[in-house]
């Protein structure tokens, strides 16, 4: 799937997003549960200056309840990788990427998404991006993944998952899918605002 806008926009209604077509991730999806495979999956994205990030966590439904990042998303262009930090915990290498200035990793909200990895593990994180400042930096007025998804990529995202179990002993194919995607539209969106950074 390959949707490219041009920036001849700065916003988008709700109603011009409900009207476009669904769209997701149709590359790899790697699900990681373990430390051999995180490994791997590490050794791989290393090769990569940027990626798109992103984390999942259960929703709580009684106030004062909270629970901890069950998952993690990082998106190379052709393959996303599923991070089941329950499993997997927040080993020494993950601290590494996390703290990677020469790995560009960029998403939506990443401050809450660090401030609740660092309740897991301790790390001074380094080479995040925040797509909804560098939207503002470019004069666009939207800042959430779905309507810069809409704005930039030509299409609409499902958040139909976004509130399910991520601590779920087995992740349905949805959630799969959802988690994929949100982590790649993330770096497809990095790769058009740095675009519309550049001097003419």
């Amino acid at each position: 799937m390959s949707f490219d806008t041009p920036l001849d926009r700065t916003s988008i209604s709700q109603e011009e997003v409900n009207a476009l077509p669904l769209g997701a991730f149709e590359g790899k999806i790697s699900l990681i549960t373990d430390r051999t495979g995180l490994h791997s999956a590490l050794r791989a994205i290393e090769a990569h200056p940027l990626v798109g990030f992103d984390t999942e966590t259960k929703p709580a439904f009684v106030k004062g309840q909270r629970h901890k990042v069950a998952l993690m998303q990082i998106s190379l262009p052709s393959e996303v990788f599923l991070v089941r930090i329950k499993s997997t915990g927040i080993t020494e290498e993950l601290v590494s990427f996390l703290e990677n200035k020469n790995i560009m990793k960029a998403g939506v909200g990443i401050r809450d998404d660090i401030k609740a990895l660092q309740q897991l593990e301790r790390f001074t994180p380094s080479g995040f991006v925040e797509l909804a400042e560098l939207s503002r930096q470019v004069g666009l007025e939207v800042e959430s993944v779905k309507k810069l998804t809409a704005l930039l990529l030509g299409f609409r995202i499902s958040k139909s998952a976004q509130t399910s179990n991520w601590e779920a002993d087995q992740l349905d194919s949805r959630q799969l899918s959802y988690a994929a995607t949100d982590a790649w539209v993330c770096l497809r969106i990095y790769e058009i605002l740095s675009r519309r950074q550049r001097p003419a």
